[in-house]
C-alpha cells in the first residue's frame, strides 16, 4: 500500500479550511439548544460523578473539524451535535457549558488521552469496535453512522462503492476505522493518511486525491458547505454506531452516561441537539435514536 504523509505546505492549506469551515458553521448552525442544569445533584462518594460534581467542571475531548458534530468556532469553542450530547451529559452533572474544558481529540489520540487521563470522557465520533473495547469502554451508541464516499461534484471518475479504492486516490484519517476499512480489504489502494477530515476535504478540492472516505454524516456536512466542489455517493457500506470513551473499567460512569442518553432520548433533548447542529447544516429531521449497548 502506498501511503502518502502530510506535508508542511499541505498542513497550512488545511489550516486556511479549517477557518473557514468555522465561520461557516456560525452561520448555518441552528439555535443552542439550552440545557438547564439542576442546583443540586448527589452521588454515591467516591465515584466519577461524585468527583466531577464536587469539582464544578470536567474535560471532554472532541472534534475540532467536523462540521455538524465538532467544528471550532470563531470565538474558539467547539459547536456540533458532539458538542450538545457532551453538554446534556455535563449537565446531568450540575456542570454547566462554560465549566467544561475542551481538547481537540483526533483519531489517533483519543484511547491514549483517556488512559493518560487528559480527558474525562470523548465525545468525537468514536466508533464503538471490539479493538477498542480492549483499551476503553464505551457507553451509547448515541448514533450510528455509516461509512460513504466523497468526491469531486459531478463525480467525473464514476466512483460508485469501495470497490473503485484500487483505482483512485482516497483520503482517510489515520487511526480512524474508515482508513481500517480500506487497508483491511483493499490493501493495494493508494490511501493519503492525514489527522483531521478537513485536510482530506482540502486535498480533494486541490485535485491531490480524487475522494474521501469516512463516516456519511461527516462527509455530508462538508458537501453542505461546499456542494460545488464535493459530492456525495450517498452508498453506505459499513454502521458505525458513535460511542462515549470512557476509561477502562469505570462501570459507574458508563452506566451513568448510558442513563443519561438514555432519558436525553425520550425527553426531547437529543432531538433538539440534532436540530440545532448536524441537523440544521444538512437539512435532515433527527433519526430513530439507537438501542443503548449495557455490556
Amino acid at each position: 500500500m502506498r501511503v502518502r504523509r502530510l506535508t508542511a505546505a499541505l498542513a497550512a492549506l488545511g489550516l486556511v479550511a479549517l477557518a473557514a469551515c468555522s465561520s461557516e458553521a456560525g452561520d448555518t448552525e441552528g439555535s443552542d439548544p439550552s440545557v438547564e442544569v439542576p442546583e443540586e445533584v448527589e452521588f454515591e462518594e467516591g465515584t466519577t460523578m461524585a468527583e466531577l460534581a464536587e469539582d464544578g467542571a470536567m474535560t471532554v475531548g472532541t472534534k475540532f473539524d467536523q462540521p455538524g458534530f465538532g467544528l471550532i468556532s470563531p470565538s474558539d469553542v467547539p459547536e456540533g451535535f458532539d458538542v450538545e450530547i457532551a453538554k446534556i451529559i455535563a449537565a446531568n452533572l450540575g456542570i454547566a457549558a462554560e465549566d467544561i474544558e475542551w481538547v481537540e481529540t483526533v483519531s489517533a489520540n483519543r484511547e491514549p488521552f483517556l488512559e493518560q487521563g487528559r480527558v474525562d470522557m470523548v465525545v468525537a465520533t468514536y466508533t464503538i469496535n471490539d479493538d477498542r473495547k480492549e483499551i476503553i469502554d464505551f457507553a451509547g451508541p448515541y448514533y450510528v453512522a455509516g461509512q460513504d464516499i466523497m468526491v469531486e461534484a459531478g463525480n467525473p471518475l464514476g466512483v460508485e462503492g469501495p470497490e473503485s479504492f484500487t483505482d483512485i486516490r482516497v483520503c482517510s484519517v489515520n487511526g480512524s476505522t474508515p482508513a481500517g476499512f480500506v487497508q483491511e480489504n483493499y490493501p493495494d489502494a493508494d490511501l493519503t493518511l492525514f489527522a483531521e477530515y478537513s485536510l482530506c476535504a482540502e486535498a480533494l478540492k486541490n485535485g491531490q486525491v480524487d475522494a474521501v472516505t469516512t463516516d456519511n454524516v461527516i462527509l455530508t456536512s462538508f458537501v453542505s458547505q461546499d456542494p460545488d466542489a464535493f459530492e456525495l455517493i450517498g452508498n453506505p457500506f459499513t454502521e458505525e454506531p458513535y460511542g462515549i470513551g470512557v476509561p477502562k473499567g469505570d462501570d459507574e460512569f458508563r452506566s451513568f452516561i448510558n442513563d443519561v442518553l438514555e432519558e436525553s432520548f425520550e425527553d426531547g433533548s437529543w432531538e433538539a441537539a440534532w436540530d440545532a447542529t448536524a441537523g440544521a447544516i444538512t437539512d435532515t429531521p433527527a433519526p430513530e435514536p439507537p438501542s443503548v449497548d449495557r455490556y
